[in-house]
């Protein structure tokens, strides 16, 4: 699947979803640009060290990234986070951190995204939902809260600019298979998970012509979960 000399910004590019997705879109020929809050690997392309979740430094390191390539074809929203935490004894500001990280996050970037997007009347926006969105299990109503607001982003955002040759959809992982969630679950079973390859490869079919009569959609990706 060729996506040659398109551009692409991956948010959340330094960890290991946003890394994996960076991976397999160089390998297909797209331009990549990596934007993550974290200091980036000095050999992979991109932009560190951004609160995403700031309007207007989400609006200059995207206008930055789109000059370094030159343009911008798609957009990837991942820069989140989970924390597992039950409401009678958790705090609130758990639910403003998520809502934070994991929602605004990629309102912030697709409102500096679009009038690029727009310009040229062409484009893909992923943000990545989470299967939990559907329904919140013990320990997950901030998380999952957050993550229905990415799905809420994704209908209205693909209603409005569906007209403008510009594609917005979700994918909805289960548990992701990284180290950190194997340290974090020692007990479960790895082969049963979703893999970050698995989940870019996904990604890389949405941001493909082939993908180009779907939009509004919330994809579940959920291995043998």
């Amino acid at each position: 699947m060729s996506l040659k000399g398109r551009e692409c910004i991956v948010t959340g590019g330094a960890g290991a979803l946003g890394s994996a997705v960076a991976k397999a879109l160089i390998g297909a020929g797209a331009k990549v640009m990596a934007i993550d809050h974290a200091q980036l690997p000095a050999e992979q392309p991109g932009i560190g060290n951004v609160d995403l979740s700031d309007p207007a430094k989400a609006t200059a390191a995207i206008d930055k990234a789109v000059a370094e390539m030159g343009g911008l074809y798609a957009l990837i929203n991942i820069a989140g986070t989970f924390k597992w935490e039950t409401v009678q004894d958790g705090s609130v500001a758990t639910w403003d951190m998520l809502y934070s990280v994991n929602l605004k996050t990629a309102v912030s970037a697709s409102k500096a995204a679009l009038p690029h997007l727009l310009k040229k009347k062409s484009g893909r926006i992923v943000n990545i939902g989470a299967g939990a969105a559907a329904k919140a299990a013990k320990g997950m109503g901030a998380y999952a809260a957050s993550k229905a607001g990415v799905a809420r982003l994704t209908e209205a955002l693909s209603e409005e600019v569906k007209n403008d040759g510009i594609t917005v959809n979700a994918i909805l992982p289960s548990t992701i298979d990284t180290t950190a969630n194997r340290k974090d679950m020692p007990d479960a079973d790895f082969a049963k998970w979703v893999k970050p390859e698995q989940i870019a490869a996904l990604i890389a079919f949405l941001l493909s012509d082939d993908a180009s009569a779907i939009t509004g959609a919330s994809i579940p990706i959920s291995g043998r979960v």
